[in-house]
C-alpha cells in the first residue's frame, strides 16, 4: 500500500522565492476572511474525496478535498487542514490521519519536491524554495470561495515535517486559524522566527523513543528538545510557566498549561516508547505496532473545543 500512496508529487518549484519567516509575505491573509461559498453547488461530491488544484505564487498546487456525507450548502462547517510528512503525499496523509471520517471538511494540501528529491514542507532545510504559507492562505480563500466555510473553525494538523510545518502556521496564521495540532513534529531553526499576532491554541503529540525527531532534540540538526519548544509556545501564548501533568492512562503523559492569554490553549501529549508515528491502537501506515492511544479523537475533540477569537 505504500508503495502506491507514496506516488509522484508536484513538480519543484524552480521560480518562487521563499520569503524569510518572521515577516509578512505578500498575500498571506492572518485575519479572519468572510466566506462566500455558502448556497453554492460544491465542487467534491458530499461523501467523497476529489483532488483538487490552485495557482498560489506563481505554482500549480495541488491538494485533495473530502466533504462529510452530510455536508449542506446553507450550513456553516469547519475545515482540518491535514498536511502529510517528508517525502509522503496527500493521500497517504489521508489513509494516516483519517480525518475524512470525521464530521469536517478535511483538506489533504501536497507539498512540492524538495531539494532531496522528497516532497517537503516551508521550514524544512530540504523544503522547495516556495512560500507554502501563502499556498494554505491562497488555498483557504479557494474553499471560503466555494464551500460553506466556518471561517471561525478553521483547524491544522500534520506529521513530523507536516507537524513542524503546522508549528510555522501556528507563528503565522493564528489569526486566520483557530487551532494547531503537530504530531511529531520536526521544528527545524529554517522555520524562522516566530511572533504570532495572537495567542495559538496549541495541541502537540510526541514519543519518547521517535528516533528521527528525538523527544531531547538534536541540536547537529537544530532541532529543539520537545520541552524546551512548549516552554517558548507557553511564553508565546502568555500561559503559567508551569503545566499541570497528568496521566490518563498508561504511558500517556498529558501536559497542559493554564492561564493562557485570549482563552488560548496549550497541551501536549507524552506516550512513552512510541516512535515517529501518528498514534494509533491499531496498525496504521507509519507502523504495524500499535499504540496506546488513537492521535486523531483527540485533535479533533481539542479542534471542537476551539474557536477563532
Amino acid at each position: 500500500m505504500a508503495a502506491a500512496l507514496a506516488g509522484p508529487a508536484t513538480a519543484p518549484a524552480t521560480s518562487a522565492t521563499a520569503p524569510a519567516l518572521g515577516t509578512a509575505s505578500s498575500g498571506v491573509t492572518d485575519h479572519p476572511v468572510p466566506t462566500t461559498g455558502c448556497g453554492r453547488t460544491p465542487p467534491v461530491t458530499p461523501g467523497t474525496t476529489v483532488p483538487q488544484t490552485l495557482v498560489s505564487g506563481g505554482l500549480t498546487r495541488e491538494y485533495t478535498v473530502h466533504l462529510p456525507a452530510n455536508y449542506q450548502p446553507h450550513r456553516p462547517t469547519s475545515v482540518v487542514l491535514s498536511f502529510h510528512g517528508h517525502k509522503r503525499t496527500s493521500q497517504w496523509q489521508e489513509e494516516l490521519s483519517e480525518f475524512s471520517g470525521v464530521n469536517t471538511i478535511a483538506v489533504y494540501p501536497q507539498g512540492l519536491i524538495g531539494t532531496d528529491g522528497g516532497s517537503a514542507w516551508t521550514g524544512a532545510p530540504y523544503s522547495a524554495d516556495a512560500d507554502d504559507v501563502l499556498f494554505t492562505s491562497d488555498l483557504l480563500t479557494k474553499l471560503q470561495s466555494q464551500l460553506c466555510v466556518d471561517a471561525k473553525r478553521i483547524y491544522a494538523t500534520g506529521k513530523s515535517n507536516g507537524g513542524g510545518f503546522v508549528g510555522v502556521l501556528a507563528c503565522r496564521l493564528p489569526g486566520r486559524i483557530a487551532a494547531f495540532a503537530p504530531v511529531a513534529g520536526a521544528y527545524y531553526p529554517q522555520g524562522g522566527e516566530c511572533s504570532p499576532s495572537k495567542p495559538a491554541p496549541i495541541l502537540a503529540f510526541h514519543g519518547t523513543a521517535d528516533a528521527t525527531i528525538p523527544y531531547d532534540g538534536n541540536p547537529a540538526k537544530g532541532l529543539p528538545a520537545i520541552p524546551d519548544w512548549l516552554e517558548k509556545w507557553a511564553e508565546r501564548d502568555g500561559c503559567f510557566a508551569h503545566p499541570v501533568t497528568y496521566s490518563p492512562q498508561e504511558k500517556v503523559t498529558v501536559q497542559k498549561w493554564l492561564g493562557c492569554d485570549e482563552r488560548s490553549s496549550l497541551q501536549h501529549y507524552r506516550i512513552d516508547g512510541a516512535g515517529h508515528v501518528w498514534p494509533s491502537t491499531k496498525p496504521n501506515n507509519d507502523s504495524a505496532t500499535p499504540t496506546v492511544l488513537d492521535a486523531t479523537p483527540v485533535i479533533w475533540r481539542f479542534f471542537q473545543g476551539q474557536r477563532l477569537r
